[in-house]
């Protein structure tokens, strides 16, 4: 007798317990298992994360299973609507990074981060990776509720932090980059540490009547497009200039989220700048040669004779823009051009600002003036521009002048060591968002990312002047 009540009150204590779990199903309560996150819980329940996030009180994205979330009221749940897997499965090859694979599979480096799990950019080959996520059938819609009135459009001011960009910024406030640039009349996607944005509310509607829809404007042509194959020592910059395009606009041709770039990748340009700019030149009368000399490069060479870099490319069939002293290159119909003409920088405060007019300008060694640079001679060039009196030394000499920077900001310098000799080598100068302008032996005057792999092999540390 007695073990049968035990038996009858362990049974009623355990229903108990169920009946006082709340069910994710009932459109007030959801317990979290294995493998949800405030995504899913909020597509699933027909919310926002900001909703969800709001609704218990939550300060970030971390959560618990078995923890209880509060959800909204308006949406059930079907308990039997079968799941229907979307994903597939992709092995991180050599020379793979998020951004790639994202723009190779139509999707966004978020979603990536956020079907897989990860907390940062680090990949490594062999690992798999998830693209798409399980998804249920749609639940039936919520019920139409009448919006709250919108309050008065507002003006705020955000500062720039290290890391930033203008797509991270106008993501994180729901705005679009181009809305960014108009409000703070920007000519470029270029902005420095500490900076301050201005970032307007949009507007709210406005129950008057609607102003009469303006006429069409006729639609512009479509250009005619060519494709480019990047070369070693190519960057955005360098090809954007080549093909007569922004940066911004070959991005957008070419729906690129980065402006990293690979050897052999091909880009689409407008064809006309192309055509013009590696016609071949026919053989002529005034066909010569030219012998290579210490401090030469192609663009130094190409500026001389009156010709393009692709016209010497094509005409010596070189597949790279490294050529050695004593080499002999023709050149078809050129003619010397006497001095080379440059344009005189303008006086600045802004070290950015002073480097970035000196893009294009080739690489010399030992050169620290308007007709070539090496590292250190840019560096010292750069400051003086900017009134900020420098000694012409080495990147070692700079090294030692400096003191070290966890947290860079625009104009300080970054150190790289071993990549032509041991200790430290060479120089550039930190304009944000990782990326770095400096001489290059292959290319000149250019920005460079510091997230490519030779920069992240041969980086020594941030630093900046006493």
């Amino acid at each position: 007798m007695n073990r049968t009540v035990k038996r009858s009150l362990l049974v009623v204590s355990t229903a108990a317990v169920f009946a006082a779990m709340p069910s994710p199903a009932d459109g007030k309560s959801h317990v979290v298992k294995s493998g949800d996150t405030l995504y899913r819980i909020a597509n699933t329940y027909q919310m926002s994360v900001a909703e969800l996030k709001s609704l218990n009180k939550l300060s970030s994205d971390t959560i618990r299973v078995n923890q209880v979330l509060t959800v909204g009221g308006d949406v059930k749940v079907t308990p039997s609507a079968p799941a229907v897997l979307s994903a597939k499965e992709y092995i991180v090859v050599s020379g793979d990074s998020l951004s790639r694979i994202a723009q190779k599979e139509k999707v966004t480096v978020l979603q990536l981060k956020e079907w897989n799990k990860l907390t940062g950019d680090v990949i490594f080959v062999g690992q798999k990776l998830q693209i798409g996520q399980q998804t249920s059938v749609q639940p039936a819609p919520k019920p139409v509720t009448q919006p709250k009135p919108n309050p008065p459009a507002a003006t705020s001011d955000y500062t720039v932090k290290s890391g930033d960009s203008l797509s991270k910024i106008a993501l994180n406030h729901g705005v679009t980059v181009q809305q960014i640039r108009q409000w703070n009349a920007l000519s470029g996607d270029l902005i420095f540490t500490g900076q301050k944005l201005k970032l307007n509310a949009a507007q709210p509607s406005q129950p008057s009547q609607p102003a009469p829809a303006p006429a069409p404007k006729p639609t512009p042509p479509t250009p005619a497009l060519a494709v480019y194959k990047v070369q070693p020592g190519d960057s955005l910059s360098k090809i954007a200039v080549q093909y007569g395009l922004t940066i911004k606009e070959l991005m957008d041709l070419n729906q690129l989220s980065t402006t990293i770039i690979f050897v052999n990748q091909e880009l689409k340009v407008k064809a006309g700048a192309a055509n013009e700019q590696v016609k071949p030149v026919p053989p002529t009368a005034a066909d010569m040669t030219y012998t290579v000399k210490s401090g030469d490069s192609l663009s130094k060479i190409a500026i001389q004779f009156n010709v393009t870099v692709s016209n010497l490319r094509q005409w010596n069939q070189l597949s790279s823009d490294s050529i050695r002293i004593g080499q002999t290159l023709v050149l078809k119909g050129g003619s010397p051009s006497g001095p080379v003409q440059t344009v005189t920088p303008a006086p600045t405060t802004n070290v950015v600002a002073a480097a970035s007019q000196l893009m294009g300008i080739p690489y010399v060694w030992g050169g620290a003036s308007l007709s070539g640079f090496d590292c250190s001679g840019f560096i010292h060039y750069v400051y003086n521009l900017a009134g900020k009196k420098l000694p012409r030394v080495t990147a070692e000499g700079y090294y030692d002048r400096s003191f070290y920077v966890d947290q860079p900001k625009a104009g300080d310098l970054v150190f790289f060591e071993g990549t032509y000799k041991r200790g430290i080598s060479h120089v550039g100068i930190y304009i944000g968002n990782n990326q770095m302008i400096h001489a290059a032996e292959q290319g000149g005057v250019m920005i460079s990312s510091l997230d490519t792999s030779y920069w992240k092999k041969h980086f020594s540390s941030f630093k900046r002047l006493y």
